[in-house]
């Protein structure tokens, strides 16, 4: 946004104190958390007050950072420091802004309220639309009464659409959002008993959401609940047009039919007796919902249903807030002790049954008490037992006086604590082993004692690997794919240090197409952990041939040699068609088939060879990352264009084209072909400054801090100098753990407590020393070594390397932790 802090006050019916230069001042950025703030000049500061918070006390903070211009309720803030805008209520008047701001444009807004489900339909319309419009959204669950004017004061004329999510949680706010959000076109995802407590009546809370589309064109809502017919009078009276749908009912505007299979839903959809179909990669009911609500919002935006199959097929989950970690006792905790409502359970309870049959673990859930729902105990708990029962669950304990007076209702193996503080006095470790633990309730049981009682205590080193990080990388990536290309994904070197069968496992879920390790035993251990998608070996060796064929994985095949080695072991078990993958050397000088002649002798061994069956033919870019080496990489996309197709025009049956690696996909997306091969950029490095998020967080904590005098020196070979009386950081972490010893003696620093502290000294095998004078750091703090604040990136530029030796260069005693919202 461009508006001066007149244009902001006269929007908000403020009183401007401010001299007359900095009226005038232009504000692009409204803020109104001062942890998110780190620095610049043209914000605008709104102190928002609540019952836990005032705004108003970080003002001094905040205009040691830049801000200029303060939105403000308590005129004894006000002084000459800065410029001031007074209003009564500050969340009032940045509603008021947001709504001024969405009155600036006319491009079509669409609003999504609902119980469950907004945010999933929001961004599942993003990946539908975005090849189309240039939309703005609702940041993540951007919803409530300060996230959905924060929401509106993205949309300018960049954009041409705008998805916006609103929540309530009682009567009167939705009046407050719907000038906010004045949408064209309405979804309301569905009515349950979240903030029932609130309202007197499911009725009441419908008729408050449905304040949101007073003034909308068109309505999307499924039309088999207990409530349309109240929509159905809404829409008449508000003259909307209702896109109504439905799974049941014939008399629907759109006609929905669901075909489940094993991971995947075929949905056919009749219109005017008009057919379409799609597929969504899931199975579940709630995604099944989303889906269609979203196919209905396409017919209300009067798009062809025929050119959306494949973006449906390519639908990936939207982050939960559900934080997966390992257990004690080879335990799988799945923690979610954020909210208490029977929607939310349901969603948690898909998410611990996914997670289980993935490792086949026992399903058990630890519940509290749950609130706020409007609903009779006996019927609350009637309910979670049929959910518990529906979702196969084989052991509920529960927390709270509410389950434990009720527990006669569950009908499983059962415990109840009337507390938090007796179920830990009877807490005992090897009780609890190869389950799938899930941890449900609400914040004021402080379940998450319970989960540091379960989690798995490891080596205070580790290597965090944000799971929801990788997973927008790979959708990242994949945007800039056509939808029929497929994916291979690199998970060779223990997934460039960041944890093979984790990984794996997440890719599969996530359905990419084919995975490469570099040796065969890599792959059997992904075999044996489950993983059942294609994978390519790229170093297969002789003595690997028995693994490769036992375990179904598919071989590189770079030499005639090979070809014929691996040809007379296929033959010896009697097997026909195995797959297998031609390598072509185009300049790269590593291995491959280089030369015509080569080629052409592959070709006539294999044309009649009914054993072998070639799955692709590939090649390997030596300087995509370059722009300088363009002209040599080009060379090379002619070179395998004319080599391969030598291959492809031998066979009478499809095979796969591929030559992108992670740089190559950045830079020269039109050389796609039929598949790309994703590496380093997975993992959250990018040549061309996409939007990635870096994945892993090396983290310890201090062990010991001391005082060091003068003309002391620290570490091996007394290279760590002191001039002064310094205080030193003892850290558990040394060059045995993967970090290099050339960031010693002050080349690298590490961020203690979020204060960055150079490295004094040469780094040990099993510690580093930090110079932590004048920090506030004790022993227990953490650090980090790299991470959200200190890149891979900048680590390998002072090494003079490249990231993937820092991420593969983390030793395997390190423990990985995978974190997963």
């Amino acid at each position: 946004m461009k508006l001066t802090a007149k244009q902001i006050s006269a929007a908000i019916n403020g009183e401007l104190f401010a001299s007359s230069s900095l009226q005038d001042f232009t504000v692009s950025e409204i803020i109104t958390d001062s942890r998110t703030f780190f620095g610049g000049t043209n914000a605008a500061f709104f102190a928002l007050s609540g019952p836990v918070f005032n705004g108003h006390n970080y003002i001094a903070q905040l205009r040691k950072k830049g801000v200029q211009l303060f939105i403000v309720s308590n005129k004894n803030f006000i002084d000459n420091k800065a410029g001031y805008i007074l209003v009564k209520d500050t969340i009032v008047a940045l509603q008021q802004l947001a709504a001024y701001n969405r009155n600036r444009f006319s491009q079509p807004v669409i609003g999504i309220t609902g119980s469950n489900g907004k945010t999933i339909v929001k961004e599942w319309l993003y990946d539908l639309l975005s090849t189309e419009f240039k939309i703005v959204r609702s940041p993540k669950s951007y919803n409530s009464q300060v996230g959905v004017p924060l929401s509106a004061l993205l949309i300018d004329n960049q954009y041409d659409l705008a998805l916006l999510e609103a929540g309530i949680s009682e009567p009167n706010e939705m009046e407050k959002l719907a000038p906010i959000v004045r949408p064209n076109i309405g979804i309301l995802t569905n009515i349950g008993d979240a903030h029932q407590e609130n309202f007197r009546s499911m009725e009441e809370k419908l008729s408050e959401k449905l304040k949101l589309f007073t003034g909308a064109k068109k309505l999307v809502f499924r039309s088999d609940r207990f409530y349309s017919e109240n929509i159905a009078e809404f829409c008449l009276q508000n003259d909307i047009e209702p896109i109504n749908w439905s799974l049941k009912n014939n008399d629907a505007a759109i006609r929905f039919k669901c075909k489940i299979k094993t991971t995947t839903t075929e949905i056919e959809a009749r219109i005017n007796d008009v057919n379409y179909s799609f597929s969504i990669p899931f199975t579940d009911d709630s995604a099944i919902e989303n889906a269609c609500h979203c196919f209905a919002t396409l017919i209300a935006l009067k798009k062809n249903p025929k050119d959306f199959p494949a973006q449906f097929s390519k639908l990936q989950p939207v982050a939960m807030r559900l934080e997966i970690k390992q257990g004690i006792n080879n335990c799988l905790l799945i923690n979610d002790y954020y909210n208490s409502d029977l929607n939310s359970l349901s969603i948690a309870l898909s998410v611990l049954k996914q997670q289980a049959a993935i490792s086949h673990l026992f399903k058990h859930v630890i519940l509290s008490d749950i609130q706020q729902t409007g609903i009779e105990t006996e019927e609350l708990y009637s309910k979670v037992n049929q959910l518990l029962q529906e979702w196969g669950i084989n052991k509920l304990t529960g927390i709270g006086k509410d389950l434990y007076q009720h527990q006669h209702i569950f009908e499983m193996e059962c415990e109840f604590y009337a507390n938090r503080s007796e179920f830990e006095k009877q807490f005992v470790r090897s009780n609890y082993s190869s389950s799938a633990i899930l941890i449900k309730g609400a914040r004021q049981f402080e379940l998450e004692k319970i989960s540091a009682l379960l989690q798995q205590k490891a080596h205070q080193t580790v290597l965090e690997i944000n799971l929801n990080a990788l997973i927008h990388n790979l959708n990242t990536f994949r945007k800039l794919l056509k939808p029929e290309t497929k994916i291979m994904v690199m998970v060779k070197a223990f997934s460039y240090g960041s944890g093979d069968v984790e990984i794996a496992m997440l890719l599969q879920h996530q359905n990419v197409d084919y995975l490469a390790v570099a040796v065969a035993d890599e792959g059997v251990q992904l075999r044996n952990a489950g993983i059942n998608i294609p994978i390519l070996v790229m170093n297969p060796e002789h003595d690997s041939f028995q693994n490769i064929i036992d375990f179904n994985l598919e071989p590189n095949i770079y030499s005639l040699q090979l070809l014929q080695q691996f040809s007379k072991v296929v033959i010896e078990f009697g097997i026909n068609n195995f797959p297998i993958h031609i390598k072509i050397d185009t300049g790269m000088n590593r291995l491959g088939l280089k030369t015509k002649k080569e080629i052409e002798e592959v070709i006539a061994f294999t044309k009649n060879n009914k054993h072998l069956k070639i799955q692709s033919v590939f090649s390997h870019l030596a300087g995509s990352d370059e722009a300088e080496l363009d002209d040599f990489t080009q060379e090379q996309f002619l070179r395998y264009a004319d080599l391969s197709a030598l291959i492809e025009n031998a066979f009478p049956y499809k095979i796969n084209k591929h030559i992108l690696n992670s740089a190559g996909i950045e830079r020269f997306p039109q050389h796609q072909m039929d598949m790309v091969r994703l590496g380093i950029g997975l993992y959250g490095i990018s040549q061309t400054g996409l939007s990635l998020q870096q994945i892993s967080t090396l983290k310890t904590t201090v062990s010991q801090v001391k005082t060091v005098n003068t003309n002391e020196t620290v570490g091996y070979n007394r290279k760590g100098k002191i001039k002064y009386q310094s205080r030193v950081a003892v850290v558990p972490m040394g060059y045995a753990d993967g970090i290099n010893r050339r960031l010693g003696n002050g080349l690298g620093s590490a961020l203690v407590n979020g204060q960055e502290a150079r490295i004094i000294g040469n780094i040990c095998m099993d510690m580093l020393m930090l110079d932590v004078t004048n920090l506030e750091v004790n022993p227990g703090d953490s650090v980090e070594i790299f991470g959200p604040n200190i890149s891979i990136s900048k680590v390998a530029q002072l090494l003079e390397t490249i990231p993937y030796e820092i991420l593969t260069g983390i030793s395997q005693r390190v423990k990985r932790v995978y974190l997963q919202e």
